[in-house]
């Protein structure tokens, strides 16, 4: 199998310039990909990974949209049981376990879940709760994860419930169900990955440049950095825009919807490393969680509601939500949570299909590839982060077929993204931990540009672990072109309002700089 060249995985302003400029000039790709989020870029390296020649147009930055505000899990399809989707359950299962051990070990992690227990608990939701997570741990044998990377889920009773979450609420406590999930260092840097091993086979991966109008065999975009309008030719073009897709092929209609989270100092809550998963109450199989994240926050989430009017580029949390998300938490906490431990919010939209009335959340999660019947586009909408590369490889099928393109069965279940490998050969890098977390074997690479400038290993700002050499690595390699994209979507200083703040002078000067340096 071709493997990206790394060298050729860097992205830059100045890379982008020059293939912006020759796909101006007229010679069309084989698939260009319009959005850069997880299902965008997982599209570019499934048909880059055939041999396919790739562009992919993203109108702001890799990750920009829905793909940074996920609740960070890569789910073993627990809900999908619940709600009878046995097939999409099955097939998160086995995509988790490619995420754990094959693709992306460098930034994904087992999480351990608890369940407490609660005098009050009804005894049928209990045993539905034991029942599905019995069903998952089934599925995760069927998928092949092994239990020691994913142990099986089991009873505990209230002394072990206390010591691994020592927040709980110890009044009523009966014990609990303790589960084992994936889940994500970062998002936006799996998304960011993506791009980079795309761009390592060849793809040509440009920011900045907004899609105005799609064809089959075309695109006609404006590149916001110059204003200048240019057309981009393709033998398929695939609209991979997310909530937004249905402002560019207006058959496809989309019911958005959105996803709150809010970002808690753990010290506040209590919680050590284990996750609580609470149920809501009055709901069957809904839970709200409370996620420990390298570093020390919580992230706590996350809510199912209706987008009211139209998808903006960023979503705010409502007071609802708000509101909602503390409620649910302070029946387990024994210190409940208050506005004032509120560190920062954010939310998602998720491109759910508008198949059926009812409530968004019960719409299904499972993705759909349309072929547009008046332009002749390939759209891809729905599904959730976790099964991004069965949406890929779906799509990428599609766009071989509408564009009659020869090509192999897609090879991304078998290729690792830059910077991965095992878990026991990651464990050997020499290099700082939280590095190694979000950047995998290329830590070393990052660690020695402070070893070259001593400036750039301080940290951007005081009590902050990201220091002045990510950001310039994220300008040379990552294709950041500004503060904000290095703030909000390389790191995520940016999900506390005042810690970007207090970054964001040193991190403009670090932009600007290295910027200059590429011209």
């Amino acid at each position: 199998m071709t493997r990206p060249n790394e060298v050729r995985a860097s992205l830059s302003a100045r890379r982008r310039a020059a293939e912006l400029d020759a796909l101006a000039g007229g010679a069309p790709v084989d698939v260009l990909v319009v959005g850069g989020g997880v299902t965008g870029t997982g599209v570019a390296l499934d048909a880059a990974s055939r041999g396919l020649s790739v562009a992919l147009v993203e109108a702001h930055d890799l990750a920009f949209g829905t793909s940074r505000w996920s609740s960070k899990l890569v789910h073993g399809g627990l809900r999908y049981l619940a709600h009878g989707h046995v097939r999409l359950a099955r097939q998160s299962a086995v995509e988790r376990d490619i995420l754990l051990r094959r693709t992306a070990p460098h930034l994904t992690r087992p999480m351990a879940q608890l369940f407490p227990r609660y005098a009050d608990a009804s005894a049928a939701a209990e045993a539905l709760t034991a029942a599905g997570l019995t069903a998952g741990d089934a599925l995760r044998r069927l998928a092949g994860t092994p239990s020691a990377l994913l142990p099986r889920p089991r009873s505990v009773p209230a002394a072990q419930a206390l010591t691994l979450a020592p927040g709980l609420r110890e009044a009523g406590l009966h014990g609990g169900m303790l589960a084992f999930d994936g889940a994500l260092t970062d998002d936006a840097r799996l998304v960011v990955a993506l791009a980079r091993t795309a761009a390592g086979l060849g793809a040509r991966v440009l920011t900045r440049v907004r899609a105005l109008e799609l064809a089959a065999d075309r695109v006609r975009a404006r590149d916001e950095l110059t204003g200048e309008h240019v057309e981009l030719r393709a033998r398929q073009v695939v609209n991979a825009a997310g909530v937004w897709a249905g402002g560019l092929v207006p058959s496809v209609r989309l019911r958005p919807s959105r996803g709150s989270h809010l970002v808690l100092d753990g010290r506040a809550t209590g919680l050590g490393e284990t996750a609580l998963m609470v149920g809501v109450p009055g709901e069957t199989n809904r839970f709200v969680f409370l996620l420990p994240q390298p570093g020390g926050r919580v992230y706590l989430g996350l809510t199912d509601e209706p987008l009211d009017g139209e998808a903006t580029d960023v979503t705010e949390v409502p007071e609802s939500d708000v509101d909602f998300l503390l409620d649910v938490a302070s029946r387990v906490l024994a210190r409940p949570p208050t506005r004032a431990d509120v560190l920062g919010s954010f939310a998602g939209l998720r491109p759910l299909l508008d198949s059926a009335d009812g409530r968004t959340s019960d719409l299904s999660r499972e993705h759909a590839v349309l072929t547009d019947a008046a332009t002749g586009v390939v759209t891809v909408v729905g599904g959730k982060l976790t099964t991004y590369r069965v949406m890929a490889r779906d799509t990428v099928d599609a766009a071989v077929r509408a564009a009659r393109l020869r090509a192999p069965a897609s090879r991304t279940a078998r290729l690792p993204l830059i910077g991965a490998a095992g878990r026991a050969a990651l464990a050997t890098v020499e290099a700082p931990r939280a590095l190694v977390r979000r950047y995998g074997t290329e830590a070393p690479r990052v660690a020695a540009l402070g070893d070259v400038d001593p400036a750039l290993a301080r940290p951007v700002a005081d009590g902050s672990d990201v220091t002045a050499g990510e950001v310039v690595w994220a300008v040379r390699h990552e294709g950041a072109l500004s503060a904000d994209d290095v703030l909000h979507r390389r790191t995520r200083l940016g999900l506390v309002a005042p810690e970007a703040e207090a970054a964001r002078p040193e991190v403009t000067d670090l932009v600007e700089r290295s910027l200059r340096g590429l011209r």
